[in-house]
């Protein structure tokens, strides 16, 4: 029946495929591989193709799908570099529409070759293509800059990340030839400020990228300027003001991540000043205090997504005010060490009002949360959470573990790394006995039972199991010491999840690994690193039950031989 759908519909049910399942749909049969072409199209998957003369009939191939998103690595400016940009130009560049050639070495002549032929271009990154501004004569000739400017007339986002030679003169050659820019990445690249608070016409070296021009150009494109990335520039706190107060700037994306200079006013200052921003990174700018959160609630009232990580003197005094960001959908506070997560609880519940539609939560490296924060603030988590990060948070135990497998059934991505707490019982959803055995979990009758046959249907977990999560895709329990063959063989069994990590988990032996291999057929990426009972035959049982399996992580598993 399914031979018998339309092209467009196949390719509509297959869009809901991850990626493994897309391919191994397309070898049903032609109809199904061009639909499935067609899904990988409009989902705009980029492909990564290393640069050497091997690759040459794999990009004609990508030309005649009709690829449109594509990243080059190993590029420099030898032969075999420039023939196969120049099989891009031929094959791909009609309908390239995204092209990352970060951290390559091109050679100015084979850079502008290939973008003349990419007229549909849409998205470029140039991050640590350093090579392209060494000699500060990229576009220099107006010949070339116009035909240029002509083939990129429709670039939307421009990332020049990393950029240690970029300077006043080439970053302007460059920005006058994408005339469509909404998107500009500086991220890291070396800005130079002068103390004058006014900002007035200044002479700048020419060997430098100055904050004067940068904010001259963010004045000429205010009217089309959406998104802006500092992050790691050292911006001051006047020039953040300034930015700001730009006349006619409509900023919707904004990352300052480890700008440390910043203060809490000038946050305050900037939220008054740029009311319509939805995307706030803030995370690493070590001077802000609760006072920089109160004022993002109050200023950023349609901000959807925040990054507050490493912010040391955030308390939870602060996080009060997250309760009036009402359309917030991931909040990052990862390393915020002195937020316990009580406040944070009561504005992330339902006490008052809807919770937020959050989707996901990172609170990485909070030292100092605790179950019973966790406790109260997960049942007021909206249905909608999809990633739940509390790796490092080693005070937390089962109590925590059984709550999210009560009510954050939809979860996708779970990350519990060095929970060291954790054991058996809370991921069987068992209950804990009140003395500890002196012989270690395993001497229990009930997981001698659950270990000895992990196909046994009939011992049934007497509360919340980890198998309430059957929408995993990643899975992360890293250093989770108390774990065994115990649980693990019973509860891993995701048929959907395709990254999990058992590294450093002392007690997994070759019939967990079996076990979890039968379970968790689907999965593409696995770290087994310093887990010393895993041996060969072990492996080579689990490794038949993992077609899919791309990158492997073995690393000091000391009974593993090299065959």
């Amino acid at each position: 029946m399914a031979e018998s759908l339309p092209l467009e519909m196949l390719t509509y049910i297959l869009s809901f495929l991850p990626l493994s399942d897309q391919k191994e749909a397309s070898l049903v049969s032609r109809a199904w591989y061009c639909a499935a072409q067609n899904a990988l199209r409009e989902t705009k998957v980029r492909y990564n193709i290393p640069v050497s003369s091997a690759s040459l009939s794999a990009i004609k191939n990508l030309g005649l799908r009709g690829i449109s998103c594509l990243g080059l690595t190993d590029l420099d400016g030898s032969p075999a570099s420039h023939q196969v940009l120049q099989s891009i130009a031929y094959h791909l560049g009609p309908h390239l529409q995204s092209l990352c050639l970060g951290g390559g070495s091109p050679t100015e002549a084979s850079f502008v070759a290939l973008v003349l032929q990419c007229p549909a271009l849409r998205t470029l990154d140039l991050s640590g293509c350093n090579s392209l501004f060494t000699s500060g004569m990229l576009l220099a000739q107006p010949e070339t800059a116009q035909r240029v400017r002509q083939a990129l007339s429709g670039l939307r986002e421009l990332s020049l990340a990393g950029l240690r030679d970029l300077t006043d003169l080439s970053f302007n050659q460059l920005s006058s030839c994408v005339p469509s820019l909404e998107r500009l990445s500086l991220a890291y690249c070396h800005l130079t400020f002068e103390s004058s608070p006014t900002w007035g016409p200044q002479s700048s070296l020419p060997f430098e990228l100055s904050f004067q021009n940068l904010l001259k150009f963010v004045k000429e494109r205010a009217g089309s300027l959406r998104a802006l990335d500092l992050s790691g520039t050292g911006l001051p706190p006047e020039a953040l003001r300034a930015l700001g107060q730009v006349a006619g700037l409509h900023l919707q994306e904004l990352s300052l991540h480890s700008c440390r200079e910043l203060s809490t006013e000038a946050v305050a200052t900037l939220c008054r000043q740029q009311p319509g921003l939805t995307s706030l990174d803030l995370s690493g700018c070590s001077e802000l205090t609760d006072g920089a959160l109160l004022a993002v609630s109050r200023g950023l009232r349609h901000l959807q997504h925040l990054s507050l990580g490493k912010l040391q003197r955030l308390t939870d005094a602060g996080c009060t005010a997250l309760g009036g960001l009402r359309e917030l959908q991931s909040l990052d506070m990862a390393e915020c060490c002195l937020v316990s997560g009580r406040e944070l609880a009561q504005a992330l519940g339902t006490v008052h009002r809807t919770p937020p539609p959050l989707t996901s939560l990172r609170l990485a490296y909070c030292s100092s949360l605790k179950d019973a924060s966790v406790l109260s603030m997960i049942p007021g988590l909206s249905s909608s959470l999809r990633v739940l990060d509390l790796s490092s948070c080693v005070a937390l135990t089962n109590r925590t573990m059984q709550a999210i497998c009560s009510y954050l059934t939809h979860l996708s991505v779970l990350r519990l790394a060095w929970c060291k707490e954790l054991c058996d019982w809370g991921l069987l959803g068992l209950e804990e006995p009140h003395e500890e055995p002196a012989l270690g979990p395993q001497s229990h009758p009930e997981l001698k039972h659950q270990a000895s046959d992990s196909t046994d249907p009939s011992p049934k977990p007497h509360g919340p199991s980890l198998l309430m999560l059957q929408a995993l895709q990643e899975l992360d329990l890293t250093a989770c010491s108390k774990l065994t063959d115990a649980s693990l063989a019973k509860v891993l069994q995701f048929p959907q999840l395709r990254r999990l990590s058992l590294s450093l988990l002392p007690s997994l032996t070759d019939m967990g690994l079996v076990a979890v291999a039968r379970g968790c057929p689907s999965l593409e990426r696995l770290v087994l690193s310093h887990c010393s009972h895993l041996s060969d035959e072990g492996w080579a049982q689990a490794a038949r039950s993992w077609p899919r399996l791309q990158h492997i992580n073995l690393s000091s598993c000391s009974q593993l031989t090299e065959q």
